[in-house]
């Protein structure tokens, strides 16, 4: 039998792009057995299977033993994910904003920071429903569309008894920092003490201001390797120093010490390791690639 490769991606709809980044769906059969990293990213995961749970063999903190998911959300984390599967996987992923975790899942992010839970423990029984929904669904794009309906209902009506949204301040916090702004000027736009506002960020997103700042230089860099160019190509970067000076590190050396606490490797170690699965070909979305 031939392999199996799927990987489809769409941009969430117009009324759901402040707070999902985006969907992917992916299927792989018959391709052997995988390892993959799930790296740090500003975004929380969610990740619905079909046919074959998700295996977790290390959770970003250690402390957590691995574990089998038929749904799963991981909160924001600084050192990666280990996936594993036997040749077969397949599932929808999203990519989620971590100040709609209140709305979506019912508590704030940072409760589930650095942990990977089952998304019914948290979203509740409907998570079932919504996954027979998509083993039912003919195809992707109806597969993505009861996604989609299922996570405006929950934004829009948030669960019963969920403490209020986040404040403006830290929405727009989190945008600037994800952007490359400083902490300290940060504070002073939003108009919060740095302590004030460090305090509100590990509760509501999971991470301080800094290390938010620092996992989103990280993750926009990773995913510019992930197009870096082959033998000949002119139009790109030619080197992964000029790939790190253009994402804000001061060298090639900086950019390594990033690798080696976010990903517990070296950049090209990873490139060398890491593309061999359908999610690694995700161009430009969030979320950490889960295969």
């Amino acid at each position: 039998m031939e392999p199996v490769r799927e990987y489809v991606r769409r941009r969430a709809a117009p009324a759901l792009r402040p707070w999902v980044a985006g969907c992917s769906g992916y299927r792989e059969a018959g391709v052997g057995p995988v390892r993959h990293l799930g790296l740090p990213s500003p975004w929380m995961t969610l990740i619905l299977t079909l046919d074959d749970p998700l295996v977790v063999e290390r959770h970003p903190d250690p402390a957590q033993p691995g574990g089998r998911f038929d749904a799963l959300v991981g909160g924001l984390h600084r050192t990666p994910a280990v996936i594993v599967h036997d040749g077969r996987q397949s599932g929808i992923q999203v990519a989620l904003h971590p100040l709609a975790a209140r709305a979506v899942l019912g508590l704030p992010a940072g409760e589930l920071a650095a942990l990977d839970v089952g998304l019914d423990e948290v979203a509740g029984a409907d998570v079932e429903r919504v996954r027979a929904d998509l083993l039912a669904a003919p195809d992707w794009a109806a597969r993505f569309d009861r996604v989609e309906a299922w996570l405006a209902a929950r934004l829009a009506v948030p669960t019963p008894g969920t403490a209020p949204r986040s404040a403006p301040e830290v929405v727009r916090a989190w945008e600037l920092l994800r952007r490359g702004a400083r902490v300290e000027a940060v504070a002073r736009e939003v108009g919060w003490s740095a302590r004030h506002l460090s305090g509100r960020f590990r509760t509501e997103v999971g991470l301080s201001p800094s290390a938010l700042a620092r996992v989103s230089r990280f993750d926009r860099t990773r995913r510019a390797l992930q197009a870096f160019p082959a033998a000949g190509e002119t139009t790109r970067p030619r080197s992964l120093a000029d790939v790190a000076a253009e994402h804000g590190y001061a060298d090639h050396a900086h950019l390594d010490r990033d690798f080696r606490e976010f990903a517990q490797t070296t950049p090209r170690r990873w490139l060398a390791q890491e593309f061999r699965s359908v999610q690694d070909a995700e161009p430009s979305g969030a979320g950490r690639s889960w295969t």
